[in-house]
């Protein structure tokens, strides 16, 4: 890739001997922003979180794209795939459920989502899209070289599973992460990339504090919420 769009797409910093593309930097950064806006329930953190998903796409695919770590992680890349298909359903949920409900007291939008747990039923379906998917994804992997397809795989399943518990506006999302961030930080550390393995500890102290803010927010009163199938329910 040549002229401006190129020089962006390739430039970097060089960090005690380790090139870091900006890139990388700023899609975490926008993963921060969304986080940090989830943890608000505010509805601008899916779309805010897309931006990150594109840009760390093509940061993962280090051997593809030619990039200091030349490591492919296919399970990273592929997760921000999902992350913006499952960003776009979360994105409409919040914003329909936002416009059912109504201002908060000092006048800023309602919270999109009351949060409530997954209950039985929703434990029972995450333990085993988590078990199975992770299986199944780790087996592709393995095939298809990925670096540590083990943990990509269960970051991979991981991360999907949070986003759409976060969607559903069940607590549990949030432990999901803290899971996710377990295994993340090694990974990312032995295929050198630091700036994500850095992210991740930053995620980890938001994902803690989301966490508790969810769980104390729990009893609200509880808004119309809107269905999986986009109608609205009591």
């Amino acid at each position: 890739m040549s002229g401006p769009l190129g020089w962006l797409f390739d430039a970097q910093w060089v960090i005690a001997g380790h090139a870091v593309l900006w890139r990388e930097v700023i899609g975490n950064l926008f993963g921060l922003a969304s986080a940090l806006g989830g943890m608000r329930r505010r509805v601008w953190a899916w779309p805010v979180g897309i931006v990150g998903n594109v840009l760390l796409f093509t940061v993962f695919l280090g051997g593809v794209f030619h990039t200091p770590q030349d490591r492919d992680l296919y399970g990273q890349a592929g997760r921000q795939v999902f992350f913006v298909a499952v960003a776009i359903y979360g994105w409409v949920r919040w914003r329909q459920a936002q416009r059912a409900g109504s201002e908060s007291a000092d006048g800023e939008p309602a919270p999109a989502v009351v949060p409530r747990w997954a209950g039985v039923r929703g434990w029972i379906q995450l333990a085993t899209i988590g078990v199975v998917g992770t299986v199944a994804c780790a087996l592709v992997f393995r095939a298809l070289g990925s670096w540590g397809p083990w943990a990509d795989a269960w970051i991979f399943v991981g991360s999907f599973l949070a986003t759409y518990g976060m969607a559903r506006g069940w607590i549990e999302f949030w432990l999901i992460w803290i899971a996710v961030d377990a295994v993340g930080v090694p990974l990312l550390l032995s295929a050198g990339y630091y700036p994500s393995a850095v992210l991740y500890l930053v995620y980890a102290a938001v994902v803690i504090t989301g966490f508790v803010v969810w769980w104390r927010a729990r009893d609200e009163g509880r808004p119309q919420q809107v269905t999986a199938a986009g109608g609205v329910e009591g």
